[in-house]
C-alpha cells in the first residue's frame, strides 16, 4: 500500500509539474505577445494633458479672470486596507481641517472610486506630496477664478463642469481661450503611482490665448454700484446699464442687476445668469423719438423751430386718443423733444413716407442683430410696412409697436451723436498668445452711415436741450454739458398695457460738444418715480459724475478755450452785469462751472457771493463742499469767508441776507 501511495503522489506531482510547464510555455511562447500587450495596456496609459485656459484682462490690462492650480484627490476602495483608511482620515483631517468622521463616512461608500477632496488648493496639495497609501491618487484640477466676483459677470460668463465656456466671453471665445490639449504616455505601478513618462510619445498642450477686453474695470464697478443703489432707492425687478464709446462702438461696461458670481454659478438660476442687455426686448417708449426725429431732420421734412399744435394734452388720432403728460398748446419741434410730447411726434411723423421711415429705423439697426460678441442676442421686433396697421407708424414714432434690445438702442444712439455712423458693438480689443505675441487686433467696424454729420449735430443740440430745459433735467451735470433722452413705456402684460408696470429709461452722453461717453440706464418696473426722468436719469447722473471724477481728462477737455491758451477767464454772472460783478479765474487753474450761468470759480478759493440771491448762493456753497449758516433771507449782503481766501471742504461760512423790494415786490 505504501508503494501505491508513493506512486500516486509521484504521478500527481508529475502532472502538476507538467501543467506548470505547459502553462509557462503558453505564457512565454504561445501567448507571449498577447499577454505583453495587455500588461502594457494596464501599466501604461495615454493620458490627456489639459491646456491652460487663457486669461482675460480689461482694457487697462487689469486681470479679471485667471486659473488657480488646484488638485482633486481620489481613493480606489478596492485597494485600501482598514489601516490605510485610518491613516488617510488622520492625514486629510489635519491638512483640510475637517473631522476624521467626515472622511470615514466617505470611505464607507460602496463605490469603487471616491473623491476625498475636490479642487484642493495647491498649497494644501503640497502637504500631501509624500503621503503614499495604496489606492490614493490625485489629478490636476485647475479652477477658473473670477477675481472680482460678480463684477462684469454677464460679460465674462463662466466655465462649466466640462471645462467649456458657458455664457459671455467664455462661451463666445471658448476655442481661443481653451487652447489645444496634449497627450502623454505614462507608465504606472500596481498602486497607480507614476513610474515613467515616454517623452518621445508626449504631445505638449498649447495654452489658450489671452483676451484684452474693451471693458473698463473702474467704469464697470461704478455702473454696477449705481444700478444697485438705484434698485434699492426706486425698486424694480431688474436694471440694465451699458456704457459705450460712441465713436468706436467699444463697450466700456455692461451690467445687469441683479447679477451673479461666476465662481459659484451653480448657486444662481438661469434667470439671474441671463444677459438681459442682449436677450430681452422691450418697447422703448420716448427714447425712440430720437430715431424718428433724426429721420425727419435728415430728410429736411421738419426744422427745429417749426411749431406744432399739441392739442393741450389730448389728441384724437383716427379713433384712438393720444395723451401727453404735460399739457401744451403749441410747441416747436425742439420743444416736442424737450417736453417728450407723444402728440407732437405723432403729428410730425406723418410727414415721412412709410417705406422711408422703415428704412431709417432698419438702418439704425433695429430688427437685426448688432453682431456683438455676446451670445444669445436676439433681433428684436420690427414689422415691415406691408404688415403695418393704420396706427403702426404713429405709435412707432414714440416707441410702441417696436421691440428693441438695450444693446440695439445704445448702438443706434451712438450713430445719432457721433456724426451719423453706425458701429458694430465691440468687446475685444486684442487676442494675445501665451508667449505675449499679438494674435489679432480688433478695430472698430463701421456698419453704415445712417444720417449726415449735419443732422447728427442738430440732434446733439436738441438732446442737450432735453437735459437743459426738458424731461431730462435730473441728468444735468454741474460742469460738463450733457445731452440725452428720457423714456417711459407701459409694459405689455398678457396682451394689455399695464397701468402700474413701466420700463423707465434714460440714454445720455457727454461731453455734448464732442461725445466720448454714452450711457443707457433701464429700470424695469420701478416702484417709485415711474418716469425715466425721475428714475433712470438720476442714476445716469451719478454714474457720469463718478466717471468724470475718476478720469480728469473729461473735465480738462471741457475747460474754456481761454484757459487752455493761458489767458485769464472773465466770467460775467447771469444778471447781465446788473450788479456790475465780475470774477477772474487764473489761467490753467481747475474750475467748476456751477450750473446754468452761475459762473466759474477756482475750487480752492472763496468766491464773492455778495448780491447773489440766497438760493444760488447756497447752490454754490454746496458744490464747493462748504457748510453754511444763514441769517435772514433774500439777497446775500455779507459772508464770513472773504472772497479770494483759500478754502477746503467742510469749512463753515456764515452768510447774512436781506430782502430787497422793487416796486413793492420782494427780490429773491
Amino acid at each position: 500500500m505504501s508503494n501505491s501511495r508513493a506512486i500516486i503522489i509521484i504521478v500527481f506531482i508529475l502532472l502538476v509539474f507538467a501543467a506548470l510547464v505547459i502553462k509557462l510555455v503558453d505564457i512565454q511562447i504561445v501567448r507571449s505577445e498577447e499577454l505583453k500587450y495587455y500588461a502594457q495596456r494596464q501599466q501604461t496609459n495615454l493620458e490627456k494633458i489639459d491646456a491652460e485656459r487663457g486669461m482675460i484682462y480689461d482694457r487697462n490690462n487689469v486681470l479679471l479672470v485667471y486659473n488657480r492650480n488646484d488638485y482633486s484627490f481620489y481613493l480606489d476602495l478596492r485597494m485600501v486596507s482598514n489601516k490605510g483608511k485610518k491613516k488617510i482620515a488622520e492625514k486629510f483631517s489635519s491638512v483640510f481641517g475637517k473631522s476624521k468622521n467626515y472622511y470615514y463616512n466617505l470611505m464607507s461608500d460602496s463605490g469603487k472610486i471616491i473623491c476625498l477632496e475636490k479642487k484642493a488648493p495647491g498649497e494644501k496639495a503640497f502637504l500631501l506630496t509624500n503621503f503614499k497609501i495604496n489606492g490614493l491618487f490625485y489629478k490636476e484640477d485647475p479652477t477658473r477664478v473670477y477675481h472680482y466676483g460678480d463684477l462684469a459677470s454677464h460679460v465674462l460668463g463662466f466655465v462649466g463642469t466640462e471645462d467649456q465656456g458657458v455664457n459671455g466671453i467664455e462661451k463666445a471665445f471658448d476655442k481661443q481661450l481653451g487652447g489645444e490639449n496634449g497627450t502623454r504616455l505614462v507608465e504606472r505601478d500596481a498602486i497607480g503611482d507614476m513610474i515613467t513618462v515616454a517623452e518621445e510619445e508626449t504631445k505638449p498642450a498649447v495654452p489658450g490665448d489671452n483676451l484684452v477686453l474693451t471693458i473698463n474695470k473702474t467704469y464697470q464697478a461704478i455702473l454696477e454700484e449705481e444700478l444697485r443703489k438705484g434698485l434699492s432707492e426706486y425698486g424694480g425687478t431688474a436694471a440694465i446699464g451699458i456704457i459705450m464709446d460712441p465713436n468706436t462702438g467699444e463697450i466700456l461696461s455692461l451690467a445687469n442687476m441683479n447679477d451673479y458670481d461666476p465662481n459659484k454659478y451653480w448657486e444662481y438660476s438661469d434667470d439671474e445668469r441671463r444677459n438681459r442687455a442682449v436677450t430681452d426686448t422691450y418697447e422703448p417708449g420716448s427714447t425712440f423719438k430720437s430715431i424718428t426725429m433724426a429721420a425727419l431732420l435728415d430728410q429736411k421734412l421738419v426744422n427745429e423751430n417749426d411749431k406744432v399744435f399739441v392739442e393741450n394734452g389730448k389728441y384724437k388720432f383716427k379713433n384712438i386718443s393720444i395723451f401727453d403728460t404735460h399739457k401744451h398748446s403749441w410747441l416747436t419741434v425742439k420743444g416736442v423733444m424737450e417736453e417728450s410730447s407723444d402728440i407732437g411726434m405723432a403729428k410730425l411723423v406723418q410727414n415721412i413716407d412709410d417705406d422711408l421711415f422703415y428704412k431709417y429705423v432698419r438702418a439704425f439697426g433695429f430688427g437685426n442683430y448688432t453682431s456683438t460678441d455676446l451670445p444669445g442676442e436676439v433681433k428684436g421686433k420690427l414689422k415691415k410696412p406691408n404688415e403695418w396697421s393704420q396706427f403702426t407708424k404713429t405709435f412707432m414714432s414714440f416707441g410702441y409697436e417696436v421691440a428693441v434690445t438695450p444693446i440695439q438702442l445704445i448702438t443706434a444712439y451712438s450713430a445719432i451723436i457721433n456724426g451719423g455712423i453706425l458701429y458694430q458693438p465691440q468687446l475685444i480689443k486684442r487676442e494675445v498668445s501665451h508667449n505675449g505675441k499679438i494674435v489679432m487686433e480688433f478695430s472698430p467696424k463701421e456698419v453704415r452711415t445712417v444720417i449726415s454729420p449735419q443732422t447728427s449735430a442738430e440732434m446733439r443740440k436738441i438732446l442737450v436741450g432735453v437735459v437743459k430745459n426738458g424731461t431730462g433735467q435730473n441728468a444735468k451735470l454741474d460742469f460738463i454739458t450733457v445731452g440725452g433722452k428720457t423714456g417711459t413705456s407701459q409694459k405689455l402684460i398678457n396682451g394689455s398695457y399695464s397701468k402700474s408696470d413701466y420700463n423707465s429709461s434714460f440714454i445720455g452722453f457727454f461731453p455734448a460738444e464732442k461725445p466720448k461717453i454714452i450711457c443707457l440706464i433701464l429700470v424695469i418696473s420701478p416702484e417709485k418715480g415711474k418716469y425715466g426722468g425721475f428714475v433712470a436719469a438720476p442714476i445716469f447722473k451719478n454714474v457720469a459724475q463718478r466717471i468724470i471724477n475718476t478720469d480728469v481728462k473729461y473735465f480738462q477737455d471741457q475747460q474754456p478755450d481761454q484757459m487752455k491758451k493761458g489767458n485769464d477767464l472773465k466770467v460775467v454772472f447771469a444778471d447781465n452785469k446788473k450788479n456790475g460783478k465780475e470774477n477772474l479765474v487764473p489761467a490753467g487753474k481747475p474750475v467748476k462751472i456751477l450750473g446754468d450761468n452761475l459762473g466759474a470759480f477756482a475750487t480752492d478759493e472763496m468766491p464773492d457771493l455778495i448780491n447773489y440771491n440766497l438760493r444760488d448762493g447756497i447752490k454754490i456753497l454746496n458744490r464747493l463742499g462748504l457748510k453754511y449758516k444763514v441769517n435772514g433771507s433774500g439777497i446775500i449782503i455779507s459772508q464770513s469767508i472773504k472772497a479770494g481766501e483759500k478754502i477746503s471742504k467742510g469749512l463753515l461760512c456764515n452768510i447774512d441776507c436781506k430782502e430787497i423790494k422793487i416796486n413793492g415786490a420782494s427780490v429773491y
